[in-house]
């Protein structure tokens, strides 16, 4: 656990290189952690993101329950209106690789329950605003989320060993100012 400033010093920068990417060289909604109950990746971190449980039908179909979308403090009640977003996008981890990352990576990034951080369900609307932008382009319209946000997103980076550039460092370093109590705490990815 350290201060957003503190993990914010711990990213390294580097230049964004976007040439090469394509979202299919991330292998994303595999089998999930158990691949015995029918539900993909995706589902299932719908399922452990609910506020109140939807009932689970054959092959994982959901009906009822809640969710708080935290991008955009929206209470969504179907789970059709939901997105899996990737915290940092996939073009965005791509830019961001220290070295070219093996396909098991990817696949593990693109997947990875394992920390609470790399996967989030939130509105459709407001993933697709996301879209593949960092920091320095959006953030959530819900603005009492930046603080966790900017300690998730620079979280997940140190996790994974991602970089950041310059103009999303300096960003983060302008929402760290907003944010003098935040901590960010992650366990490095395998």
């Amino acid at each position: 656990m350290t201060t957003l400033y503190e993990a914010i010093d711990r990213l390294p920068i580097a230049a964004e290189h976007r040439e090469g990417y394509d979202r299919r060289l991330y292998k994303h909604w595999n089998k999930g952690l158990n691949g015995s109950d029918g539900c993909n990746t995706r589902k299932e971190v719908i399922l452990a993101e609910a506020v109140e449980a939807p009932q689970v039908a054959d092959r994982c179909a959901l009906t009822g329950g809640s969710w708080l979308s935290k991008y955009d403090n929206v209470t969504v009640t179907d789970a059709a209106r939901l997105d899996v977003d990737h915290f940092v996008p996939l073009a965005e981890v791509y830019d961001s690789e220290q070295t070219p990352w093996s396909p098991e990576r990817r696949e593990a990034y693109a997947n990875d329950q394992d920390s609470p951080d790399t996967l989030i369900a939130v509105t459709a609307a407001s993933n697709r605003s996301k879209a593949d932008k960092d920091p320095a382009e959006w953030l959530p319209s819900d603005a009492t989320y930046h603080c966790t946000y900017a300690a998730t997103w620079v979280g997940t980076k140190l996790r994974w060993d991602l970089a950041a550039d310059e103009v999303e460092r300096d960003a983060l370093l302008g929402l760290a100012e907003d944010c003098p109590a935040t901590v960010v705490t992650y366990e490095p990815a395998p």
